[in-house]
């Protein structure tokens, strides 16, 4: 009996008044119902961080793969050097072998 008549006062004293009864409806609608919701926001926010993280690391590989590219085209020992592991290539009187190691 106790803690329905506490319930009771409760009520009467907070939400029986109109202004606090519209903010708590306003509150629970803006937290949850709505399109740009507490929930939708974390979840925006925690996907720009990783688009942010692979942004920096696609600048990083552009960089490296630039200073790769000029060091490539402008020296023709790399070029060959390049092609040869990379692609297997070969000069036409020579052979290659490829030796895989397994790291078991």
């Amino acid at each position: 009996m106790k803690r329905a008549n506490r319930l009771y006062r409760f009520y009467h004293k907070y939400l029986a008044n109109k202004y606090v009864l519209a903010f708590l409806v306003f509150l629970v609608w803006v937290l949850f119902l709505d399109s740009n919701n507490l929930i939708q926001r974390y979840k925006t926010i925690r996907n720009i961080e990783k688009l942010k993280d692979q942004k920096s690391y696609y600048e990083k590989r552009i960089k490296e793969d630039t200073e790769k590219l000029h060091e490539l085209r402008s020296d023709k020992e790399k070029l060959e050097k390049f092609a040869r592991e990379q692609y297997l290539m070969k000069k036409p009187n020579e052979d290659v072998f490829v030796v895989l190691i397994d790291e078991d």
